[in-house]
Formats: C-alpha cells, structure tokens, sequence
C-alpha cells in the first residue's frame, strides 16, 4: 500500500512554510501561491511550455492530451515533481487510479512537501472509499497548509464518512 511521505525539508521554501503554518486564511493564500509558483519553476523552456499544455488539455477536458503532454514533460524532465503531480491529476481524472497512485508517489519522492500531490492522494483514497487514509493524507495537508481550501472542504464529509461506520 502507498505510504504517506515524510515532512522532509527542502530548505529554499523552509521561510515560506513556516510563515505559512501561522499565517491568517489571506495571508496563507498569498504564500500558498507563492510556493506555488516555485513548484512549477522547472528551469527548462520545454518543460515549461508541456507543463502550460497539458495544464490547458486537463482545463479543457482532454484528459487524453493532458496525459500525453505530462508524459511528455515527465519523460523530458524526470526530476521535476509539478510534472508527475499533475500527470496523476490527468490519470486520476480518467479514472485510471493505479498509473495516478505511482505518479503522485514519485511526486512526494521528489518533493515530499508537495501539499496539492497530497490532497489528490487523499481524493483518489476518498473516491476508492478508503477513508481513514484519506484522512490521514488530508492531515498532513493541513500540517503543511493550515488553510487549505479544497482539504478544509473535503475533510467534514470524510469524517463523516468515517464516524458513521458500523465498529
């Protein structure tokens, strides 16, 4: 079974995440964004422009294109965490939780932090019914980003899901 990363550091963003475990829902968002964009800073013009891509083939709902221009990018830029993050997206999207699951545990290989790859493990997890580890992958989201809107969402209907087990 996939396992939840560690909180390891990459030092460059460390300010940033540290400010953003105190900051207020605005604040957070700000930096959120911030780190953000450095995740998808990839320092290749190829990979930026397969990264637009692919991003504008998930928007339009050609998730097969999406696939293709993430492969692309992953193939072309193996060490780069945004391109596998957003390839599970695609594969998740397509139903297709086996090749997602890989790619978002090559995502938080590469960037253990990466508190979206997270929250798309905890919804692929919610969507396969598995709920307490969705839980536990949306609690480490929080960890990172306190405010996390799509978590802070998601998180009530989880545990409801959760509590209204038969023990």
């Amino acid at each position: 079974m996939f396992s939840l990363p560690s909180l390891a550091q990459d030092s460059a963003l460390d300010p940033l995440f540290e400010q953003l475990k105190e900051a207020e829902p605005r604040e957070a968002n700000r930096l959120a964004k911030e780190i953000e964009l450095a995740w998808t800073r990839s320092g290749s013009a190829t990979a930026d422009l397969l990264l637009k891509r692919g991003r504008d083939a998930l928007e339009a709902g050609d998730t097969k294109a999406a696939i293709e221009h993430f492969t692309a990018l992953t193939d072309h830029a193996p060490d780069f965490a945004e391109g596998f993050h957003m390839r599970a997206m695609a594969y998740a999207d397509a139903e297709k939780f086996g090749p997602a699951l890989a790619d978002i545990e090559r995502a938080l290989t590469l960037n253990p932090r990466h508190y979206n790859a997270i929250a798309s493990l905890g919804g692929i997890l919610y969507h396969v019914e598995n709920y307490e580890k969705a839980k536990q992958a949306f609690d480490l989201v929080l960890a990172l980003h306190p405010h996390h809107q799509d978590v802070e969402q998601v998180l009530p209907m989880v545990e409801r899901e959760i509590g209204g087990r038969d023990l």
